[in-house]
């Protein structure tokens, strides 16, 4: 396959820049990621809860972040293998559009709203 309607080295790149930014901002997230002391003579009820939201939406958003990276990653083994374009379910073209909104974007938008 050829996904020609494409520039890959422009996605490559894109993609990349993602990956970087994401772990640049992991990185300051390790911070909030620290384990809440639950000593009441340490810090109070509210500031507790508060700290443990915090975690609780820090972990969150790593998780998000590591299944995003795995969808970079996957798009660049795409481009690699020269799949990067097409619909992994109609074997379609995916708008270029669509690909510059969501360049890990695996369906095309005809079988991404049939999926959902």
């Amino acid at each position: 396959m050829n996904s020609s309607h494409i520039d890959l080295d422009k996605m490559r790149q894109l993609l990349l820049k993602q990956r970087q930014d994401i772990l640049e901002i992991e990185a300051v997230h390790d911070e909030s990621n620290q384990v809440v002391e639950l000593d009441q003579s340490k810090m109070g009820r509210l500031s507790r809860m508060d700290a443990l939201q915090g975690q609780a939406m820090a972990q969150e958003t790593k998780r998000r972040d590591e299944l995003e990276l795995k969808r970079i990653t996957a798009a660049l083994q795409r481009i690699d293998a020269g799949d990067y374009g097409y619909c992994q379910q109609c074997d379609e073209l995916i708008s270029l559009k669509r690909l510059l909104i969501e360049a890990t974007a695996t369906l095309c938008i005809n079988c991404a709203n049939q999926a959902e």
